[in-house]
């Protein structure tokens, strides 16, 4: 199965400048790319409209071309999501990959590959940690809840520490490393695609423990397939 055309799909605006320079890195010259964003085109005021959060919504965060980060409500990405996929269908990809980590139940393409990475990263982070603790690295302190549904498939119950990668210091991220580590953490993964080698490099400077990037696991499965 030869593939000459992927597309992303990434819950803020595309292209994103800190994650696409991870996937460019593993397609082929052959394959072309289409970046793609739920809130392409939208300015402040549409995004607040259609994806403001509602009382009992779930969270998402993410990141606007300039830079900005958004918080929106999760049902009203999900329907965007959808709608998202269909159309980079519809313009020749034969995978689709998601660049966002949170759970979307029920998402189809018709003939398109769909890669979701909460379909991916749990399975694979639970057989390789096995029966060490992983520490959970977070955007949102709302989204902890959610968050222990997501892993409730570990032999170990995660520990989990908050640090946007959108809008923490520096100083921040290194807390939120050195809080996973205290709670017992093996391991720290980060549970949003927004992370980079950044925050990786600044965890690894506090702490000892292997710290994995979601987006570049990601990154070396899809190296796979192509």
């Amino acid at each position: 199965m030869a593939i000459s055309k992927i597309g992303t799909l990434t819950i803020g605006q595309a292209p994103r400048s800190d994650i696409t320079p991870i996937l460019d890195a593993v397609l082929p010259a052959h394959v072309e790319c289409l970046h793609a964003g739920v809130l392409d085109g939208l300015d402040d005021e549409a995004i607040a409209q259609r994806f403001a959060v509602q009382p009992g919504d779930a969270v998402l965060t993410s990141r606007l071309l300039d830079g900005r980060a958004v918080v929106m409500g999760k049902p009203a990405v999900g329907v965007a999501v959808q709608e998202k996929i269909l159309w980079l269908e519809r313009q020749g990809c034969e995978i689709i990959v998601l660049l966002c980590t949170g759970e979307f139940h029920g998402l189809y393409s018709n003939n398109a590959w769909l890669i979701e990475p909460d379909q991916i990263l749990p399975p694979t982070l639970n057989a390789l940690v096995g029966s060490r603790r992983a520490g959970i690295l977070v955007p949102l302190a709302s989204q902890i809840a959610s968050e222990l549904e997501k892993w409730k498939g570990a032999a170990v119950t995660p520990v989990f520490a908050v640090a946007s990668p959108y809008t923490a210091t520096d100083d921040e991220v290194a807390a939120a490393a050195r809080a996973l580590a205290e709670q017992g953490a093996d391991l720290i993964l980060t549970d949003c695609m927004g992370y980079t080698a950044r925050h990786r490099d600044i965890c690894a400077r506090h702490v000892a423990q292997p710290v994995i990037l979601s987006n570049q696991l990601l990154a070396d499965l899809l190296r796979n397939l192509l």
